[in-house]
């Protein structure tokens, strides 16, 4: 006889199975479905008194998923798109465990029907020519360290490369000559090649000589020839940043982080009169329309449409209100 496949056993398979072995996703995408469940197990044996290990598919109904969507937002305070992505891991594992449960099929879509939340969108941050500039001006290149940061900066703004992308290019990785580029491996496990400029080549060139750890295969190690963590990035950011603003006043207050050197990267290219889809594939975006956002927040290409327009010809004058009576009369 057939057994029943329980919510446990489901949920192990969908991890084992579905995400390692069938779509091999990503240690960043594993991660953030792990915490999604362990969330929303904690929050089910809460309302249903039973140990995660007891309950099944049924007890995760619609009624429940929609109530740990709004504890997310309203215990936790996190933000709609934090919201979106626990429906996103939860609607993935119910497509799986409708295979698995044909008979729960009018339970598992009342799930899949809960709605995405419309999130707000705000202008993307970045840094102006200026601003770069000083802020590459702050590592003390007379030191190793100074070395370092000054190059992985550089490269940084000048390649837009996200900042796990960063952190694990190898010397390899640079290619010099003609057609000088780096490679590097993005989301989806997708690889692309990004163009070197001549200074950013003479910059890495000189760099790669440079090693205080002989033998050591990472482009930017720490003092111990690993990899430097992500934390160690933002944390120099923000120390060349806090030292820039000094000499730049207009960095008191901004907010700098190292996709923010990937924004400034875009926006140097949208600048230089860049087609969008060739940024696109710059910063290995998988839809010309997530560059986009890059139109919105540069303000002097709007400035230059405006430009280009013919102003209305409206003469000036003082606003005179209506009679009262008249004014009466409408308002019925």
């Amino acid at each position: 006889m057939n057994t029943v496949p329980t919510l446990p056993a489901i949920l192990q398979r969908f991890f084992t199975e579905r995400l390692m072995t069938q779509r091999h996703v990503s240690a960043h995408t594993m991660a953030s479905y792990r915490d999604t469940f362990r969330l929303l197990l904690s929050f089910a044996q809460g309302l249903r008194h039973k140990r995660p290990s007891d309950l099944d598919l049924a007890d995760l109904d619609a009624a429940l998923i929609g109530a740990f969507l709004t504890s997310i937002e309203e215990q936790r305070h996190c933000t709609a798109r934090t919201r979106n992505a626990r429906l996103t891991a939860i609607r993935s594992f119910f497509h799986y465990a409708a295979f698995q449960e044909p008979a729960l099929s009018a339970h598992i879509q009342r799930i899949l029907a809960i709605p995405y939340k419309r999130q707000s969108r705000p202008m993307v941050d970045f840094l102006s020519r200026a601003e770069i500039e000083a802020m590459l001006a702050r590592p003390d290149r007379s030191t190793w360290v100074g070395r370092r940061d000054h190059a992985l900066l550089v490269l940084a703004v000048q390649t837009g490369l996200r900042l796990s992308e960063l952190t694990s290019l190898s010397r390899s990785a640079i290619t010099f000559g003609p057609g000088a580029h780096v490679r590097c491996q993005g989301k989806g496990r997708k690889e692309r090649c990004t163009p070197l400029t001549r200074l950013t080549v003479a910059l890495l060139k000189a760099w790669l000589k440079d090693s205080a750890a002989p033998g050591t295969e990472v482009l930017f190690p720490n003092r111990y020839g690993a990899r430097l963590s992500a934390d160690s990035v933002q944390y120099l950011v923000k120390k060349y940043v806090r030292a820039a603003t000094v000499h730049c006043p207009s960095l008191q207050g901004k907010r700098v982080s190292p996709h923010v050197l990937r924004h400034s990267a875009a926006m140097e290219l949208l600048a230089a009169d860049v087609d969008s889809s060739v940024i696109a594939l710059w910063l290995g975006h998988e839809s010309v329309n997530t560059t986009q956002i890059y139109l919105h927040a540069h303000l002097a290409l709007k400035e230059a449409a405006l430009a280009k327009t013919s102003p209305l010809e409206v003469k000036p004058g003082r606003y005179r209100p209506a009679d009262r009576l008249l004014q009466f009369l409408n308002a019925l």
